[in-house]
Protein backbone atom coordinates (compact mmCIF):
# COMPACT_ATOMS: atom_id res chain seq x y z
CA UNK A 1 0.00 0.00 0.00
CA UNK A 2 1.61 3.65 -0.90
CA UNK A 3 0.25 6.07 1.20
CA UNK A 4 0.83 10.48 0.96
CA UNK A 5 0.89 11.99 4.32
CA UNK A 6 0.41 15.69 3.71
CA UNK A 7 2.29 17.64 6.09
CA UNK A 8 1.25 21.25 6.81
CA UNK A 9 2.99 23.55 9.94
CA UNK A 10 -0.56 23.59 11.54
CA UNK A 11 -1.41 19.50 11.12
CA UNK A 12 1.94 17.68 10.67
CA UNK A 13 1.68 16.03 14.12
CA UNK A 14 -1.82 14.92 14.05
CA UNK A 15 -1.12 13.19 10.68
CA UNK A 16 2.20 11.50 12.15
CA UNK A 17 0.06 10.29 15.18
CA UNK A 18 -3.16 9.29 12.53
CA UNK A 19 -0.57 7.37 10.60
CA UNK A 20 0.96 5.79 13.60
CA UNK A 21 -2.71 4.33 14.69
CA UNK A 22 -4.35 3.71 11.55
CA UNK A 23 -1.98 2.83 8.83
CA UNK A 24 -0.34 -0.76 8.24
CA UNK A 25 3.47 -1.05 9.45
CA UNK A 26 3.82 -2.50 5.83
CA UNK A 27 2.31 0.55 3.84
CA UNK A 28 5.08 2.37 1.72
CA UNK A 29 5.14 5.93 3.03
CA UNK A 30 5.93 9.49 1.79
CA UNK A 31 6.21 12.46 3.72
CA UNK A 32 4.54 15.53 1.58
CA UNK A 33 5.49 18.99 2.03
CA UNK A 34 4.54 21.74 -0.63
CA UNK A 35 5.81 25.36 -0.40
CA UNK A 36 3.16 27.61 -1.61
CA UNK A 37 4.42 29.87 -4.55
CA UNK A 38 1.80 32.08 -3.38
CA UNK A 39 3.00 32.96 -0.20
CA UNK A 40 6.82 32.87 -1.17
CA UNK A 41 5.21 35.30 -4.25
CA UNK A 42 3.55 37.85 -1.55
CA UNK A 43 6.74 37.24 0.69
CA UNK A 44 9.05 38.23 -1.74
CA UNK A 45 7.00 41.16 -3.54
CA UNK A 46 7.14 42.62 0.54
CA UNK A 47 10.15 42.33 1.15
CA UNK A 48 11.12 44.26 -2.86
CA UNK A 49 8.44 46.92 -1.54
CA UNK A 50 10.38 47.57 1.82
CA UNK A 51 13.94 47.24 0.29
CA UNK A 52 13.16 49.08 -3.01
CA UNK A 53 13.07 48.49 -6.69
CA UNK A 54 16.97 48.28 -7.21
CA UNK A 55 17.48 45.56 -4.75
CA UNK A 56 18.26 41.92 -6.80
CA UNK A 57 16.44 38.40 -5.39
CA UNK A 58 19.78 37.37 -4.49
CA UNK A 59 21.11 39.59 -2.09
CA UNK A 60 20.69 38.81 1.30
CA UNK A 61 16.84 39.61 2.32
CA UNK A 62 15.54 39.08 -1.31
CA UNK A 63 13.54 36.25 -2.32
CA UNK A 64 16.52 33.75 -2.86
CA UNK A 65 17.12 33.99 0.57
CA UNK A 66 13.34 33.73 1.80
CA UNK A 67 13.07 30.81 -0.83
CA UNK A 68 15.80 28.97 1.68
CA UNK A 69 14.76 29.93 4.49
CA UNK A 70 11.23 28.37 3.13
CA UNK A 71 12.98 25.08 2.39
CA UNK A 72 15.15 25.07 5.55
CA UNK A 73 12.06 25.38 7.61
CA UNK A 74 10.30 22.68 5.49
CA UNK A 75 12.95 19.87 5.49
CA UNK A 76 13.03 20.69 9.56
CA UNK A 77 9.59 19.92 9.72
CA UNK A 78 9.80 16.72 7.22
CA UNK A 79 12.61 15.62 9.54
CA UNK A 80 10.96 15.90 12.77
CA UNK A 81 7.42 14.30 11.37
CA UNK A 82 10.30 10.96 10.26
CA UNK A 83 11.45 10.86 13.47
CA UNK A 84 8.09 11.38 15.27
CA UNK A 85 6.75 8.98 12.81
CA UNK A 86 9.61 5.93 13.77
CA UNK A 87 9.44 3.93 10.73
CA UNK A 88 10.73 4.46 7.29
CA UNK A 89 9.69 7.12 5.03
CA UNK A 90 10.49 9.06 1.81
CA UNK A 91 10.57 12.87 2.60
CA UNK A 92 8.97 15.04 -0.81
CA UNK A 93 9.18 18.10 -0.67
CA UNK A 94 7.28 20.23 -3.76
CA UNK A 95 6.26 24.15 -4.31
CA UNK A 96 3.66 25.14 -6.23
CA UNK A 97 -0.05 25.79 -6.01
CA UNK A 98 -0.39 23.34 -2.41
CA UNK A 99 -4.04 22.12 -3.46
CA UNK A 100 -2.92 21.09 -7.01
CA UNK A 101 0.81 19.57 -5.68
CA UNK A 102 -1.05 17.45 -3.42
CA UNK A 103 -3.51 15.88 -5.89
CA UNK A 104 -0.93 15.13 -7.96
CA UNK A 105 1.47 13.51 -5.69
CA UNK A 106 -1.78 11.33 -4.65
CA UNK A 107 -2.47 10.34 -8.13
CA UNK A 108 0.03 7.48 -7.28
CA UNK A 109 -1.05 6.22 -4.01
CA UNK A 110 -2.98 3.86 -2.51
CA UNK A 111 -4.40 6.85 0.45
CA UNK A 112 -3.53 10.16 1.20
CA UNK A 113 -3.68 10.96 5.14
CA UNK A 114 -4.14 14.62 5.84
CA UNK A 115 -5.91 16.17 8.78
CA UNK A 116 -8.74 19.07 9.43
CA UNK A 117 -7.36 22.38 9.63
CA UNK A 118 -10.23 24.87 9.92
CA UNK A 119 -12.72 26.01 12.47
CA UNK A 120 -12.04 22.83 15.17
CA UNK A 121 -15.27 23.55 16.90
CA UNK A 122 -17.51 21.65 14.78
CA UNK A 123 -17.63 19.18 11.51
CA UNK A 124 -18.61 20.43 8.56
CA UNK A 125 -17.54 22.67 5.54
CA UNK A 126 -15.78 25.16 7.61
CA UNK A 127 -13.67 22.40 9.54
CA UNK A 128 -11.62 22.42 6.34
CA UNK A 129 -10.20 25.54 4.43
CA UNK A 130 -10.44 26.04 0.90
CA UNK A 131 -7.10 24.35 -0.56
CA UNK A 132 -7.62 20.94 2.02
CA UNK A 133 -11.70 21.06 0.87
CA UNK A 134 -10.03 21.00 -3.00
CA UNK A 135 -7.82 18.13 -1.97
CA UNK A 136 -10.69 16.05 -0.21
CA UNK A 137 -12.70 16.68 -3.24
CA UNK A 138 -10.07 15.98 -5.98
CA UNK A 139 -8.00 13.33 -4.22
CA UNK A 140 -7.60 10.09 -6.91
CA UNK A 141 -7.40 8.04 -3.96
CA UNK A 142 -8.95 6.99 -0.75
CA UNK A 143 -8.53 9.64 1.83
CA UNK A 144 -7.73 9.74 5.52
CA UNK A 145 -9.13 12.59 7.36
CA UNK A 146 -7.72 12.74 11.31
CA UNK A 147 -8.74 15.58 13.47
CA UNK A 148 -5.78 17.46 15.07
CA UNK A 149 -7.24 17.87 18.36
CA UNK A 150 -9.85 14.84 18.30
CA UNK A 151 -12.90 14.71 16.86
CA UNK A 152 -15.23 17.68 18.04
CA UNK A 153 -19.21 16.92 18.41
CA UNK A 154 -21.76 17.30 15.04
CA UNK A 155 -22.68 20.81 16.65
CA UNK A 156 -19.51 21.56 18.79
CA UNK A 157 -21.31 21.60 21.72
CA UNK A 158 -20.52 19.08 24.69
CA UNK A 159 -24.21 18.49 25.53
CA UNK A 160 -25.56 16.96 22.20
CA UNK A 161 -28.59 15.39 22.75
CA UNK A 162 -32.16 15.61 21.32
CA UNK A 163 -32.86 19.09 20.17
CA UNK A 164 -36.00 20.97 18.31
CA UNK A 165 -36.21 22.63 15.16
CA UNK A 166 -35.29 25.88 16.36
CA UNK A 167 -32.05 24.66 17.82
CA UNK A 168 -32.79 24.05 21.60
CA UNK A 169 -31.89 21.19 23.40
CA UNK A 170 -35.43 19.55 24.26
CA UNK A 171 -36.48 20.82 27.76
CA UNK A 172 -33.72 23.28 28.11
CA UNK A 173 -33.01 26.61 27.62
CA UNK A 174 -31.80 28.25 23.98
CA UNK A 175 -28.75 26.58 22.83
CA UNK A 176 -25.83 29.41 22.46
CA UNK A 177 -25.28 30.52 18.82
Amino acid sequence: MDVVVWLTEATWPACVAGVRRLVPDDARLTLLYVASADLLGVAGGAAAGLLGRGRRPSQPGGSGALDDLARRSAHELLAEAGALLGREARQELRAGRVERVVVDVAAGADLLVLARDGDGARLGPRSLEPPTRFVVDHAPCDVLLVAPDGSPTPSGRPEDGPRTPSGRPEDGPPAPP
